[in-house]
């Protein structure tokens, strides 16, 4: 896991926390799982501003979230 930035080593603790999967387990699948999931999220969000700048709302990001945990 050292090789992973402090934010995609956020995200794959927090994505393993709901499951009480065992910390030093070998991630298997779900590395992809959660990349997926997020490209999914930040292309159904992303506006294009001009030029090269893309752009995500966050609000958006976060009701997607919302929706999914309540279910």
């Amino acid at each position: 896991m050292s090789e992973l930035s402090p934010a995609a080593q956020a995200v794959f603790w927090e994505f393993n926390s709901k499951f009480d999967w065992i910390k030093d387990s070998v991630p298997g699948p779900q590395y992809k799982a959660i990349a997926a999931a997020l490209r999914a999220a930040v292309a159904h969000t992303q506006q294009h501003h001009n030029h090269d700048v893309w752009k995500c709302d966050a609000d958006e990001l976060l009701a997607i979230a919302d929706e999914l945990e309540a279910q």
